[in-house]
């Protein structure tokens, strides 16, 4: 009954779609903005890899082959930025625009207009950023957490950097604020907040989480363009000012910020665990629950990346239990995804195969952020390449790899073609190995006390850092694999079609709509069973 219910809806599609430039630079509909967002960090991912790449390569061996030392700081600081702000945030909105109206029955986002301005605004604070390299003195090199007092002595890049930030949380604010009024006031009814898809939870608290910290990183930010120009002296302790102030409002906005970035991933993973094992999530109210734990916990152990500032024993022993706190949750978290699995009917395609290889990477990276909230083990680990195996194993692991599961996944839906199964399932195993390749050997630099950020080392290092590189380029070429054999295609409309269901034991509204998705969908809110997964007659 429900196809007859689509066809009903959207036989009149064709009429209500632009064309040309206009439907993408004019675009309100939800689906239009998400592929921009999408493509856009796409690019913005590339742009990163790129300078990623010319780290690996200088670092390839010891003594300095291709950059400057001031060049290679740049380059960490923009790759750091760019993936940040450019690349794993925008993917998530973009993932946001195309699927949270879909999976609650709604016709579109609540605030068209404001997404489509939300979304305009990261291409001048993205030139700005890329444009930075071409000022005076060069792009920002003071880290991507902008740490004063290197901020206040940068040339005029860091005020661009400053400005493109600004511009990237405003972006920020609204995209959130949309997000939490749409899932709010426009689910259809029968579908309370305990029968949404996790997906819509882990957004839902993403966005609050946004909107809480997004305001403190300006706050940061305007302090250091205020102490760089107007004689203000809020870091700089020749007037008073202190550097490590900066710190703690940072890390204020920047560890909150790190869920902000993990959070969606566990909503994709949720959706994705339970199609391919055939059973229903294990333990959907728990999972709701320790999502909103984490959100919360996050804001009282951002000083875990602090604890060589001078931190008093009373401050290092709360933040290293806080830290070990809010491990329980995603604890659960992990718990929650393989007891779905457990005597599930399991098959491995792309989806799964990238959903397993998030939880065990992840579960890895998990196991590092626990060694290191402890604060004897910290002094010691503190800015190595420990440090850098660490947030890499959870935010390239973590954020990436769900992104890739959620495109396998969802993909159909968006293009209305399948991609194709072999060469995904090449992508995951090339990046799942080069990726290892790349990062697990960071470990043992770490602990053999190589500091991050600099140009150069001694001979002990350089047999790690020959095989992080070569892992590196061929982590990236996997990207580059992607892009030209599975993404282009489909979008191209070359492959097998897409059936309405791809998965069969996939659930939710998404797949009660045809493949490709209509232009508008759910013009009427549809009538929906009891479990509020399927429209009824």
């Amino acid at each position: 009954m429900s196809a007859v219910l689509d066809h009903h809806d959207h036989a009149h599609d064709d009429h209500h779609a632009p064309s040309g430039w206009r439907r993408w630079v004019y675009a309100t509909n939800h689906k239009d903005i998400g592929t921009l967002y999408l493509l856009f960090s796409f690019a913005m991912f590339m742009f990163g890899g790129v300078l990623a790449l010319g780290i690996r390569a200088e670092l390839f061996q010891p003594g300095l082959q291709l950059v400057n030392p001031e060049l290679f700081n740049s380059l960490t600081t923009m790759h750091g930025l760019i993936m940040v702000f450019g690349a794993i945030m925008p993917a998530f909105v973009g993932f946001a625009n195309w699927m949270l109206p879909l999976q609650i029955g709604a016709s579109d986002m609540a605030f068209a207009r404001m997404n489509n301005f939300s979304f305009w605004l990261m291409i001048p604070a993205a030139i700005m950023l890329a444009a930075s390299f071409f000022m005076p003195g060069g792009a920002p090199a003071g880290g991507w957490t902008i740490y004063a007092p290197l901020s206040l002595q940068m040339g005029p890049s860091m005020d661009a950097g400053i400005f493109a930030l600004h511009i990237l949380g405003a972006s920020s604010i609204m995209g959130s604020i949309n997000i939490i009024v749409t899932i709010l006031n426009m689910r259809a009814p029968g579908m309370t907040l305990m029968k949404m898809p996790m997906f819509c939870w882990t957004w839902l608290i993403t966005a609050y989480l946004l909107i809480a910290v997004m305001p403190v990183l300006a706050g940061a930010i305007t302090m250091t363009l205020t102490d760089r120009h107007f004689g203000t002296t809020f870091f700089n302790p020749a007037g008073g000012g202190d550097p490590i102030m900066f710190q703690h409002i940072f890390w204020f906005f920047g560890h909150p910020e790190v869920y902000i970035m993990i959070l969606p991933a566990f909503g994709i993973i949720s959706q994705i665990v339970p199609a391919f094992s055939r059973k229903k999530l294990f333990g959907y109210a728990s999972m709701v629950y320790a999502t909103a734990s984490i959100a919360i916990l996050s804001f009282v152990v951002w000083a875990h990346h602090m604890y060589t500032t001078g931190m008093p024993v009373t401050g290092q022993l709360f933040f290293m239990y806080a830290t070990m706190l809010i491990s329980v949750p995603t604890g659960v978290k992990v718990f929650n995804w393989i007891a779905t699995m457990w005597k599930g009917s399991m098959t491995f395609e792309t989806p799964m195969l990238f959903a397993v290889g998030f939880i065990f990477v992840f579960t890895l990276g998990g196991f590092t952020g626990l060694i290191l909230s402890m604060a004897p083990i910290d002094l010691q680990l503190q800015d190595t390449y420990y440090v850098v195996a660490h947030f890499h194993y959870v935010l390239v692991a973590g954020s990436l790899y769900a992104l890739f599961a959620g495109y396998y996944y969802w993909s159909p839906k968006w293009t209305g073609v399948m991609y194709n199964e072999t060469r995904g399932k090449i992508h995951f195993w090339w990046s799942l190995i080069a990726f290892n390749v790349t990062f697990f050997p960071m470990h043992f630099l770490g602990l053999a006390g190589m500091p991050r950020r600099y140009a150069d080392y001694p001979m002990q290092f350089a047999d790690f850092n020959a095989i992080a590189s070569v892992g590196a380029f061929a982590f990236g070429l996997a990207q580059v694999y992607f892009f030209l054999f599975i993404v282009l295609p489909t979008m191209l409309g070359k492959g097998e079609k897409a059936s309405q269901r791809p998965w069969e034991a996939a659930e939710g509204l998404e797949w009660e709509v045809p493949s490709p998705a209509p232009f508008h969908t759910f013009e009427n809110p549809p009538k929906l069973n009891a479990a509020a997964t399927k429209i009824v007659a």
